[in-house]
């Protein structure tokens, strides 16, 4: 045979540093993960619970977007739906979960 087989080697230098060693090589792991907690995690909760609170407290005369696209003026609100009118006489019936933006008729207009 042409090639001698390699045989692995213990390392040398003992075992003193090794805690020390193994906390440095996973400081950057975990910086990573928090600033994507600060960045990205955190915001999306607070958008996530904004728009629960919006949808829990829909009534009727709000305009509504879908996750479909429709947007269209809350006519009846039940439990787990809404009656949306999307043009004058087409009423759609809707699931409270699927509403994506909640905006009430007296909000205020942005300045344009």
């Amino acid at each position: 045979m042409f090639i001698s087989p390699a045989y692995a080697q213990v390392a040398g230098g003992g075992a003193e540093g090794g805690g020390v060693a193994s906390f440095i090589s996973l400081a950057p792991l975990f910086l990573v993960f928090v600033v994507f907690y600060f960045l990205m995690i955190r915001p999306q909760q607070r958008r996530m619970k904004a728009l629960q609170e919006s949808v829990a407290a829909v009534k009727k005369n709000d305009t509504v977007v879908t996750a479909g696209g429709i947007v269209g003026k809350v006519t009846r609100v039940e439990d787990a739906h809404v009656e949306v009118e999307i043009a004058p006489n087409t009423r759609v019936r809707v699931v409270k979960a699927t509403l994506t933006e909640v905006v009430s008729p007296n909000a205020k207009p942005a300045n344009d």
